[in-house]
């Protein structure tokens, strides 16, 4: 029988190709996918979460992890959709407004929703408003991340909340900010639902708004 804390060890050192083994084992002796996902996945994506909010680890060890886990959904996932399950706790849809062409936030917390269990859409740096508002109605998205690293960009944030808000469907997603120069105040002010001054407390604050916290 497998070990199923190597699986949980791997996705923390972000040790892709154990991951992936681990999981296929682990299939063989018909352990549930929704087990290891939420059970040992989930888990170690959230203790990474944490080390790395507390300096433990840095952006390397965190995206290692992310791809980890990654890879081990990819094996489960059509499993579990073929037998109906749900295979995912939410939607977002997640990018970088116009004029910004930074991703590293971004992907960051790209990664540590998809290893906390949401499909994850990033739709990329440098998006306008009509970008956002045809992937939240072509994903009927439950949150969108909006990421900004200028101050000269920040404002776009409001653009495309506006945006939203002329094609109906504003109050249908949740929206999240964040980036360097976002504060909860100018959150706050554009009509966000939510702000992330970390990649790990933009998770938490998915999480809230869907009720998923703990």
């Amino acid at each position: 029988m497998t070990d199923l804390n190597l699986l949980y060890e791997a996705i923390l050192k972000g040790k892709q190709k154990s991951a992936v083994e681990l999981t296929n084992a682990a299939l063989a002796d018909n352990v549930e996918p929704k087990l290891l996902i939420d059970e040992y996945m989930i888990k170690a994506m959230g203790e990474v979460g944490l080390r790395f909010e507390n300096q433990e680890i840095f952006v390397p060890e965190l995206l290692m992890a992310g791809r980890a886990m990654k890879a081990s959904l990819n094996i489960l996932q059509p499993i579990m959709k073929n037998s109906g399950q749900k295979t995912s706790i939410g939607k977002v849809v997640i990018g970088t407004v116009k004029g910004d062409l930074h991703d590293i936030g971004k992907n960051l917390v790209a990664s540590m929703l998809e290893g906390c269990g949401f499909e994850v859409i990033d739709i990329g740096i440098d998006m306008d408003s009509e970008k956002f508002v045809e992937a939240v109605r072509e994903h009927n998205a439950d949150v969108l991340g909006l990421s900004a690293l200028l101050t000269t960009t920040m404002p776009y944030m409001k653009t495309v909340i506006d945006a939203l808000r002329d094609a109906g469907l504003r109050d249908k997603v949740k929206i999240v900010v964040g980036g360097a120069p976002i504060s909860a105040g100018f959150a706050s002010e554009i009509g966000a639902d939510g702000y992330g001054e970390t990649a790990n407390s933009a998770v938490t604050a998915v999480k809230n708004l869907l009720g998923l916290g703990k």
